[in-house]
């Protein structure tokens, strides 16, 4: 007898601390209902049930993705690629990227198989003279995308921003492969803005987002992604023995507080400057507080020459056991990057965010990241402040004096710290990864049923 598998996708409620939601006209146009042995129920933006059929083609579905850059993109992309995963155990991923890059580490230490990609970065300014080349590396990497796609023979690609998925999505659309893009911040990059008048369905994380896109149709509002091993945090107590092994010859560690300093994949200069000068004297105040110091993989070797051993300090350009790093944090210190904000709401984790003062929309070399040029991450924070309470300093007001004046008001109060948790867990919106991962079964079978 055949199997019958359902997936029940709800339509996702319209949260009130968004200020736009894509109208019933802007909403994706409804599949086709299909029904054979084993079949895909999902209801999306409507009362209607629809049913897709999953036939035995997609017992040995092939999925490649694009991603890199920065961890803001590769975290997305192994959340959806584990939701797949999880609900196809034969499905098979290769994922595309820049070699000798962050993605590389990355993606092998999540155990899938990973092959590169030459680079092609826009430049800033666009009128550059790094930018004269461009065309022909443009085309110099699709064509190796186009070779590599086809000896994998994918029936989906998968982009989630950045400069490396450009290529390989375009690639995807020459060889007429279905291809989905994810956009994780408020405002979109410019490859996804450009990606998505070709992609057959755009992931979206906020509905303000909606109105970004030209084709508004494509759009699905479905939240970030984020890894189940992150959700399923760690042990506090295991996770702070594992960066702090001497706590295991304490007594009355209830009373430790452990601070997570995020500095971006790549470094963050300002926030890596302002507790430069003051971890010395706020370890020696406070005897229970350590911190986790993550300075990013452009400005480890800068602070680590500066900055001295400390029983109560760890420094690491990257931190790989993130799940563990968040378990062990009563609070953290980030940049307010699509991604992180995303994550601090699954774990519930209190949160001090700093960003540019500089509105959104418009284009600037290096704020509020050196490596996005959009103004995102200034209303990500806002919404953070808006949603889970966290404290949000600007890179103008951003220095020793006010992040330690912030880490200790939050820090010492034990009631607001407990306010901005109960925050942030009810914000989260911790079924994303499933809710895109059944939109592209739905996709891919729909796709599978109509070359049949």
């Amino acid at each position: 007898m055949a199997t019958q598998t359902h997936f029940l996708l709800s339509p996702p409620p319209r949260p009130p601390y968004l200020p736009f939601y894509p109208s019933p006209s802007s909403l994706p146009p409804k599949p086709r209902s299909l029904s054979i042995n084993c079949c895909l129920s999902i209801k999306q933006y409507s009362s209607n049930d629809q049913t897709v059929s999953i036939s035995k083609d997609m017992e040995s579905l092939h999925v490649a993705v694009a991603a890199g850059g920065t961890g803001g993109h590769i975290s997305p992309a192994l959340a959806i690629a584990d939701e797949l995963k999880l609900m196809n155990p034969n499905s098979k991923f290769l994922f595309l990227g820049c070699p000798n890059s962050m993605e590389s580490t990355a993606i092998r230490s999540a155990h899938f198989e990973f092959k590169s990609i030459p680079a092609v970065q826009l430049a800033r300014p666009f009128l550059s003279l790094h930018n004269l080349f461009l065309p022909y590396r443009l085309i110099k990497s699709i064509i190796k995308s186009y070779k590599v796609l086809s000896e994998f023979e994918p029936r989906l690609v998968i982009g989630t921003g950045g400069y490396v998925s450009f290529p390989v999505c375009l690639a995807a659309v020459l060889k007429g492969i279905k291809l989905v893009i994810q956009e994780q911040n408020s405002v979109p990059g410019i490859a996804n803005w450009v990606l998505s008048f070709f992609a057959d369905l755009v992931f979206v994380a906020f509905n303000s987002t909606v109105e970004c896109f030209p084709k508004k149709a494509k759009c699905v509002v479905c939240g970030n992604p984020v890894r189940s091993s992150l959700k399923g945090l760690a042990s506090k107590e295991e996770s702070r023995l594992h960066y702090f092994p001497d706590l295991a010859k304490m007594e009355g560690t209830s009373e430790v507080k452990v601070i997570l300093v995020l500095g971006g994949s790549l470094g963050a200069n300002a926030v890596n400057i302002a507790l430069l000068n003051v971890y010395s004297q706020l370890l020696m105040e406070h005897k229970n507080w350590y911190i986790i110091w993550q300075t990013g993989v452009e400005s480890f070797d800068e602070m680590e020459s500066l900055v001295r051993n400390h029983p109560q300090l760890l420094l690491t350009p990257f931190l790989h056991s993130m799940d563990m790093a968040y378990a062990a944090a009563d609070l953290i210190v980030s940049r307010a990057g699509a991604m992180t904000c995303s994550e601090l709401l699954a774990t519930g984790k209190p949160s001090i965010l700093y960003s540019t003062n500089i509105a959104i929309g418009l284009y600037f070399s290096n704020i509020p990241s050196p490596n996005v040029a959009e103004g995102h991450q200034f209303r990500n924070a806002s919404l953070m402040a808006d949603i889970a309470g966290s404290r949000v300093i600007t890179e103008d007001e951003l220095d020793s004096t006010t992040l330690v004046t912030a880490i200790s008001e939050i820090l010492g109060d034990e009631s607001l710290l407990a306010e901005m948790s109960e925050r942030a867990l009810k914000a989260a919106k911790a079924d994303a990864s499933a809710e895109i991962a059944k939109h592209i079964l739905s996709l891919v079978n729909l796709s599978v049923m109509e070359t049949q």
